[in-house]
């Protein structure tokens, strides 16, 4: 219940006190400061006071915080109680604990001792919670009991005194709690399903080139609902459009070229370079231009219930028996003979196969072609990809050892390939937020790991260790280009020995690297570089002056290191590589 203080109504908050013998005038602060302290009273002294609970999701008006409160305080001044402290649950739903913070908190106090309150006040049994399980209902109410606290329902007919007829009527009215919310959920998924049918909009975000349109019992448009808008009439409904032209364009382009056998990622990657932004702004990925594919909104059809989430339950995918299909509620945007080639596409290249079969069809590719690799193995008709392999069997080794096959190559850098992919899109969303606070403006291309300043691109890049092939050798480091790579900037995790931990992070031009697959050592290194730092953070405020001092001018090179990175090698070591290798310094050593 709200409190009043020099004629101002006190706010709720989580367990803060109201009372104003808790209050103190501070002598150095303000006259008429008040500090507001928890106190941890006899339980003489706290029986008078009580705690409220009140808590509304979204149903019916009758549970108002405020009716609540009123209701409430009513029985409060009835019993002789002061509320001092109330814990409010706003929008929320009852059926599950985690994300009810006011409850959570009530119990908190309760459990560690700190309850300066002898009574909790609920409107009632349905506040409390609505439960499936009522056994939860009564536990949470017993932990208030068992550190001496009573639970009070000020609206219920019966008095909470744990007699027998209470008892009853309590757990009857808990049954009746939890069996509202499910009949409730039958009810509503019933009315969706009936309105889906009928071509009305219900659920999760719509896609890309698609727009939500009110419309009223005539159908006739009220307008277009942005993100975040809702409908406030039940007369009123959703409906879906196309969007604005561009977008149906770039989405009928998404079709043509993944008909064309450009792949998920291609698309993705050519999307990003011309800078046409998603609905997010995020930057376009495999996974966006795969839902756009697999989407029947943009041949026209409505599809509900394909997953079910039922009284907040674990989330559970339904067969195709069970949705709910209206075609022909919207103008389409692709013909549906694209639609399903690019369906049978998508269905053929997919292979459902036990983990058995998948090592019998490798035992067989072995006998074929004589020897295993990533690159036979992706090549190979009817036989999974290699990242398949790895997340069946936990290594490309460990598949290659269950049909008798010892690979002559290092095969570590397939097996941690996913470790450093995830490696650079963590460092891409640090350098992201370093360019924002900079106010340096660029954009995701080509993927997460890829970020792209005035049309320059900053790309990351794996520098792998390789060890000498003789002692006077000296170890060397490679660089592979990806295709498609912007010019621009090259930022190269250089991995020390083994390849198993980062060394440092080198700073470079894309024309300083060689072809496909440029090779360095720690002396005979690029043309123009590069610039290495000890920690991302560094290179990150070196790239930032670069591009701020430079602009959109033509960026210079970085400059010379001044000092040469500390070699691993002895100095007469060093010095004879140095010497082998002057005919050529870009040999590998």
């Amino acid at each position: 219940m709200a409190r009043f203080h020099n004629g101002q109504e006190t706010p709720f908050r989580h367990g803060t006190s109201v009372d104003g013998d808790l209050a103190k005038q501070s002598h150095t602060m303000a006259a008429n400061a008040l500090v507001v302290r928890n106190v941890q009273l006899p339980r003489s002294q706290s029986g008078h006071r009580a705690a409220q609970y009140v808590r509304m999701s979204t149903d019916k008006q009758r549970y108002s915080i405020q009716n609540q409160a009123a209701v409430i305080g009513a029985y409060a001044h009835a019993h002789d109680l002061t509320i001092v402290r109330t814990y409010p649950d706003e929008g929320e739903s009852g059926l599950q604990l985690k994300n009810r913070p006011g409850l959570k908190q009530l119990l908190d106090d309760v459990s560690s001792g700190h309850a300066d309150f002898a009574h909790v006040l609920v409107y009632d049994v349905s506040r409390w919670g609505r439960f499936q399980d009522v056994d939860e209902s009564a536990y949470y109410e017993y932990v208030c009991k068992k550190a001496g606290i009573k639970v009070a329902y000020c609206a219920e007919q019966f008095d909470n005194d744990g007699s027998m007829l209470s008892s009853i009527v309590k757990n009857l009215k808990r049954v009746m709690a939890a069996e509202y919310s499910r009949e409730l959920s039958v009810k509503v998924h019933a009315g969706v399903c009936r309105f889906v049918r009928m071509g009305f909009r219900f659920g999760a975000p719509t896609g890309y080139a698609l727009r939500r349109e009110l419309v009223d019992e005539k159908l006739q448009s009220k307008g277009v609902l942005n993100d975040g808008d809702r409908k406030y009439l039940i007369t009123d409904h959703v409906r879906l459009r196309p969007g604005a032209a561009d977008e149906v364009r770039v989405v009928r382009w998404i079709f043509q070229q993944f008909l064309e056998l450009k792949s998920e990622t291609a698309i993705a990657r050519e999307l990003n370079r011309k800078f046409i932004p998603t609905n997010s702004k995020e930057p376009w990925n495999r996974a966006q231009i795969g839902r756009i594919l697999r989407n029947e909104n943009y041949i026209g059809n409505l599809i509900y219930n394909r997953q079910s989430f039922k009284l907040r339950e674990k989330k559970v995918s339904n067969p195709p028996d069970l949705w709910i299909r209206s075609e022909g509620c919207l103008e389409p945007i692709v013909q549906p003979e694209v639609f399903f080639k690019v369906r049978k596409t998508i269905l053929d290249r997919r292979v459902d196969i036990s983990e058995a079969e998948m090592l019998t069809r490798l035992r067989r590719t072995l006998l074929k072609r004589g020897r295993l690799s990533p690159a036979i193995i992706n090549a190979t008709v009817g036989v999974p990809c290699a990242k398949t392999y790895i997340d069946h069997f936990g290594s490309l080794r460990q598949a290659y050892s269950l049909v008798g096959y010892t690979s002559k190559r290092d095969c570590n850098h397939i097996d941690t390939r996913q470790r450093w992919l995830d490696l650079f899109a963590g460092l891409a969303a640090q350098l992201a937020d370093a360019f924002r606070n900079a106010s340096v403006r660029f954009a995701f291309g080509g993927g997460p790991d890829c970020l792209l300043v005035n049309k320059e691109g900053v790309s990351f890049f794996l520098a792998r260790w390789h060890g000498g092939e003789q002692e006077t050798f000296a170890p060397h480091w490679s660089i592979k280009r990806r295709v498609g790579t912007p010019e621009g900037w090259i930022v190269a995790v250089r991995l020390g020995e083994r390849n198993e931990a980062v060394l440092d992070y080198l700073l470079f031009r894309t024309t300083d690297m060689t072809g496909s697959l440029t090779r360095f050592t720690e002396m005979a290194r690029l043309p123009h570089g590069p610039e290495s730092f000890e920690t991302f953070d560094a290179l990150v405020k070196s790239l930032i002056r670069r591009l701020t001092r430079l602009g959109r001018a033509s960026p210079a090179r970085p400059a010379q290191r001044k000092k040469p990175l500390k070699s691993t090698r002895s100095k007469e070591k060093t010095d004879h590589a140095r010497h082998s290798g002057s005919a050529n310094p870009d040999r590998p050593r």
